[in-house]
């Protein structure tokens, strides 16, 4: 140790706790740090991105796709401010994250010294379960593993701040002492159960009931199997929160899809007309999409006591892992003998089926977005990783895109920023190198940080075992979702000074790069498009022109009241809302006509 740094004994520490790389962007304020990953020779690796906060979602979207700790770096000040947005993804939605962030050398703090913020204040929301000033170089090793185990514990992200001069020190002994603590990098899952009693009141309830549902989430990512099991012993149909729809196989015939705003008139109906309801691993915030409160009973499973009843009220709560708690509850269950509520159910699913497909083909200018999506469906290689951005795009990858078994799939769920897609993205590669990477994200998302980390892209892709990294963009020169739900939630026209975006031929830039690209205008050419870019021997970049107008209508009936305030908004557009309303119109009409 005579030789070394506190900065190597990070880098160790990080070995240890089995971390590959670490996402970041240098500054002087980790520069000892950078030294210290330099000498380690790869050992974790450096990702350098293009920016703090991308290089945040990096290491979220590394916590998405491998169920493993997120690191990332940064310098003090505003390095430190931009790794907000990233970590702010992770807490919403319950990742493990580490982010070490450099701070001015000690004798300076509180002197307003060069890019000294206070790191602490900044960060005590986002890393509530953990955020750490280093104070002396002994104290290392413990707050790196305490670093880790609450970022496990809580699936929380966690800040370790370092001083400049932290770094530098020599590397200390460790002597057992009053005052110095000695701690190991060692975390293991317990496996958490519900109570007998606890399980048979929740049996009691879901016996109890002849309409029942199940509500899935993410926390039920390793209960595939149970959850199929569970539904067909109550005769159940099941709809997914947005984080859920990847853990349930959406081409089962009881499965409705997606529920909420941008879910599937299947879903509404499920959660609608049920009257038992069985939330697994859920925390979905669209509770005006839930059954309506005080006419159905419920019961929740979930990991955390605290999310116990947090968006409806249930008379059986079940604290414990998803499937283990299933697996208890299930001899418990008494099979449904009538099966009139299964048949309502996959009859609603039929009828959604033929609903998205029809919306799809809706002609529109040029390209309609929900048969970009739609022409995915079949062509998605079964062993591809999707990340998808925020935006519109969001509404046609749920409601048009059946994802194959066991294909990962992570957005910016419940933060909802956008340009999370690409660092998605390269995060997943860089894990699982040998596997197909897809991207969809509209324009506004590429326009924000996609363009930028195109580049990284281009600098990496020759070291990837598969070359493929598809990036599907919806140009449609307009921020829809927003102009959308202007004219829905507030009646407004388009404000094109705030909506319109100028138009950048993505294609290519992207062949700019060294990668490949096309621009497709005409919808018959979707399919063909498709298979050339999952066949390119390189990153490629799809950019369909599509069509802003198509309107984003929540599942009926409360879209239907979601109508009416669209076309106040659309009215006070005059002649200019013209092609909107027709298509609003057509679509109104297709949601009845399946409805008769």
């Amino acid at each position: 140790m005579a030789d070394q740094l506190v900065a190597d004994v990070i880098v160790e520490r990080l070995r240890t706790w089995g971390v590959e790389r670490v996402f970041g962007y240098s500054g002087d304020g980790i520069n000892a740090f950078m030294g210290a990953l330099r000498r380690a020779a790869g050992n974790p690796a450096f990702v350098q991105a293009r920016h703090e906060e991308t290089a945040a979602f990096m290491a979220v979207g590394h916590a998405k796709y491998t169920g493993q700790v997120g690191v990332v770096t940064s310098t003090q000040g505003p390095g430190a401010i931009h790794l907000l947005n990233g970590l702010y993804d992770a807490k919403l939605d319950h990742v493990p994250v580490v982010a070490l962030i450099g701070q001015q050398q000690r004798s300076v703090l509180g002197s307003g010294y060069m890019q000294e913020i206070d790191l602490l204040n900044v960060t005590k929301d986002v890393a509530a379960h953990f955020n750490q000033l280093a104070s002396s170089p002994e104290q290392i090793p413990m707050v790196i593993d305490r670093a880790f185990r609450a970022a496990l514990a809580a699936r929380q992200p966690v800040v370790v701040i370092l001083p400049h001069d932290i770094q530098q020190a020599p590397a200390p002994e460790h002597p057992q002492e009053h005052g110095k603590l000695l701690t190991s990098p060692v975390w293991n899952p317990p496996q958490v159960l519900p109570g007998e009693a606890d399980l048979r009141r929740a049996a009691e309830v879901l016996n109890a009931g002849t309409r029942v549902a199940l509500l899935v989430g993410q926390g039920a990512r390793a209960a595939r199997q149970e959850v199929v099991e569970v539904a067909g012993r109550l005769g159940a149909g099941i709809a997914t929160s947005l984080l859920g729809k990847p853990y349930v196989d959406e081409s089962l015939p009881f499965v409705a899809g997606t529920m909420g705003h941008l879910g599937s008139t299947a879903s509404a109906h499920l959660l609608g007309n049920c009257d038992t309801l069985l939330i697994v691993g859920s925390n979905d915030p669209w509770t005006e999409f839930y059954p309506p409160h005080g006419s159905v009973r419920a019961v929740q499973i979930d990991l955390d006591p605290a999310a116990l009843g947090n968006r409806f009220p249930v008379e059986a709560g079940l604290t414990g892992d998803a499937a283990a708690t299933l697996q208890r509850l299930l001899p418990l269950l008494e099979a449904k003998s009538d099966t009139s509520w299964r048949s309502e159910v996959e009859a609603g699913v039929r009828r959604w089926h033929r609903l998205r497909e029809r919306r799809a083909g809706v002609a529109a200018r040029p390209v309609n977005p929900e048969l970009v999506i739609r022409e995915l469906n079949g062509r998605l290689p079964a062993d591809a990783q999707l990340a998808v951005d925020v935006g519109s795009v969001v509404y046609w990858y749920a409601r048009q895109l059946t994802l194959p078994p066991e294909v990962p799939a992570h957005l910016s769920g419940t933060l909802a920023s956008m340009g999370c897609s690409i660092p998605y993205a390269i995060a997943a590669k860089l894990a699982r190198p040998e596997r197909p990477a897809v991207v969809l994200s509209g324009d506004g998302a590429m326009q924000m940080s996609g363009l930028a980390e195109l580049v990284t892209v281009g600098r990496m892709w020759k070291q990837w075992q598969d070359p493929r990294f598809v990036v599907c963009v919806l140009n449609n020169r307009e921020l829809t979702e927003v102009t959308w739900e202007q004219r829905e939630m507030e009646g407004e026209p388009r404000f094109p000074d705030s909506q319109e975006l100028p138009d950048v031929n993505y294609a290519d830039y992207a062949r700019l790069l060294g990668m490949d690209g096309l621009r497709v205008e005409d919808p018959d050419q979707l399919g063909a498009a498709w298979e050339q870019a999952l066949a390119a021997d390189r990153p490629f970049l799809l950019e369909v022109l599509t069509d802003p107008e198509v309107p984003l209508l929540p599942p009926f009936p409360a879209g239907a009241t979601k109508a009416e305030t669209m076309r106040q908004g659309l009215g006070a557009e005059g002649s200019a809302g013209g092609h909107a309303r027709e298509l609003l119109e057509r679509y109104v009409a297709l949601e009845e006509e399946l409805q008769d």
